[in-house]
């Protein structure tokens, strides 16, 4: 396996780097203060082909894999030290736009592709419930088909980009007597669906420039036209597929975010002094760099890996599980460590590491928890 990065993609890293410099890292401090989404910033995104990447060329996409748009998603992270629109993005991206990429009839596509991958439009996903979150068997929401509609009943919670969405794709219960593999199946809801309202906006520790809400579905009438996917196989054929794509493409953020993190440490280390020398002279700190280092090259490469394995159509979910958990315990820690060199001012939200370390504690939870990484990789060792 020969993990180096094309031309190509060494462009394409090098571009949205000293784009999300000048773009989106000015006012990311205030972003995350005021917990603002900023449509600006969006468009300016859309402008650099950044909310279609993946998507297919024909509907006006990047056509890129899992490798790219994952690299992708660390040059934005790096560059722009802004979590929370890494976090839109990715959501946008791998789970509001590429189920109909992937799952969506012709007719489907052409409606809603072009718009998504221009960033006109803006995509989420909904499969999470108050009661049902990695437990997706608790799924309560419904669907009751009526001649050719669907009334939908229930509400989501954790959605990414809910205040904010134009398409939203959620998963519901049409078959109340079927096992959960069975039982579900997704539709593509639009914003002024009747019925469809935004419910509770909730305010989250970090990542906090990515609005997140509860979605709420009143007897929403949606015709079968917009039914994803066939009936009853939400949950493996479109939901988990994708849940594969946002584990590997996804956490490219978190390593951008890593290496932005390293090289603060570093350089506040050789800054500042303390019994007459720079701290960074010093074993204790020294080897926390080291450390952050360490974490840093081997969460790359393994999610580089997970990816690398999902492009080439080769069996990949423990791998992008094993990814999803080490990147978060790496990205964790390591936000974690920086704030310790940086010492008292780490703790200042002067500091970008102060909000480094709430934006990294997303990542053991949201896409299914790390807990649940482990349950699945267990399954998969013990052949259940």
């Amino acid at each position: 396996m020969d993990f180096t990065l094309t031309e190509e993609q060494q462009a394409l890293y090098h571009t949205i780097v000293d784009f999300a410099r000048a773009v989106v890292a000015p006012r990311a401090g205030e972003r995350d203060r005021e917990a603002r989404f900023d449509r600006d910033v969006w468009d300016l995104c859309a402008e650099v082909g950044l909310c279609g990447l993946p998507l297919a060329t024909e509907h006006g996409g990047g056509g890129a894999d899992c490798v790219t748009t994952s690299l992708a998603l660390e040059a934005l992270g790096y560059g722009g030290q802004d979590a929370g629109l890494g976090l839109s993005l990715g959501a946008h991206l791998v789970i509001g736009s590429k189920p109909i990429d992937l799952h969506g009839t012709p007719a489907q596509k052409a409606r809603y592709l072009p718009r998504l991958a221009s960033g006109e439009w803006i995509g989420a996903f909904g499969i999470t419930e108050p009661d049902a979150g990695s437990d997706t068997a608790r799924i309560r929401a419904t669907g009751r088909r009526e001649g050719d509609e669907w009334v939908l009943n229930g509400t989501k919670t954790f959605i990414t980009n809910g205040p904010i969405c134009d398409v939203f794709t959620v998963v519901v219960r049409t078959d109340p007597q079927a096992s959960a593999g069975q039982a579900m199946t997704a539709f593509i809801l639009e914003r002024d669906d009747a019925g469809l309202a935004v419910g509770s906006h909730l305010d989250k520790m970090g990542n906090r420039s990515s609005p997140t809400s509860e979605m709420v579905l009143t007897d929403v009438r949606v015709p079968d036209s917009r039914r994803l996917g066939e009936e009853g196989a939400a949950l493996w054929a479109v939901g988990f597929e994708c849940f594969d794509w946002e584990r590997t493409v996804m956490l490219g953020s978190a390593i951008g975010g890593m290496t932005r993190g390293l090289e603060d440490a570093i350089a506040y280390a050789r800054e500042r002094e303390a019994f007459g020398r720079p701290i960074a002279r010093y074993q204790a700190v020294s080897h926390k760099l080291a450390d952050m280092k360490i974490r840093l090259e081997t969460a790359r490469l393994y999610l580089r890996y997970a990816a690398w394995l999902k492009d080439h159509g080769r069996p990949h979910v423990t791998e992008a599980s094993i990814a999803k958990a080490y990147v978060a315990e790496c990205a964790t820690k390591s936000a974690e460590e920086a704030i310790q060199v940086h010492g008292g001012w780490g703790y200042i939200k002067d500091f970008p590491v102060e909000r480094a370390w709430r934006d990294a504690k997303l990542t053991s939870l949201g896409g299914g928890t790390t807990e649940i990484q482990k349950v699945i990789i267990a399954r998969m060792l013990l052949g259940e």
